[in-house]
């Protein structure tokens, strides 16, 4: 199971948590909530691939907003904390086999900001709404709508 989805895994949690050393952590986390929690998985609910994708996303955003992590980026010197973009998409183009970048570049540019919030950025839609100072209902909706176009683009690309 590992040799088959921890690149897919692996690229998601480092598109959330922009660091190699945290998404190395958080992989293992990964796999021992999906060993642990598997008798939880319904197969009429969803496939098994995406269930696993949500545990990595919850994972690392959960992460992301741990007090643990959040006082370790305060007492990180300034160049380990600055974001390295060559590092990140490198890493990126290695892990994401599935094409999932090509994927999102079907959406509209507003569609896919509300994607990159919500999902690999963790925010809620409250959180969204102040953002973008755009109305709770109205980020409802456009999320809706993003996700709606998403999965079309999904159907397509099978």
């Amino acid at each position: 199971m590992y040799d088959h989805y921890s690149g897919a895994l692996y690229g998601i949690i480092l598109r959330i948590v922009q660091s190699k050393e945290y998404t190395e952590e958080i992989i293992q986390d990964v796999f021992i909530k999906i060993w642990n929690s598997i008798d939880q998985y319904d197969l009429n609910k969803g496939r098994f691939y995406t269930w696993m994708i949500n545990i990595a996303r919850n994972t690392a955003i959960d992460y992301l907003k741990s007090k643990g992590f959040q006082n370790e980026l305060k007492n990180q010197s300034l160049p380990d904390f600055v974001y390295n973009t060559t590092e990140l998409s490198i890493s990126n183009k290695e892990s994401d086999f599935i094409g999932f970048k090509n994927i999102l570049e079907g959406l509209e540019e507003d569609k896919l900001e509300l994607i990159e919030l919500a999902y690999y950025k963790g925010y809620t839609q409250s959180e969204i709404s102040e953002q973008l100072n755009i109305p709770l209902g109205t980020v409802k909706t456009k999320m809706r709508n993003a996700l709606m176009k998403l999965k079309d683009l999904l159907k397509d690309y099978q």
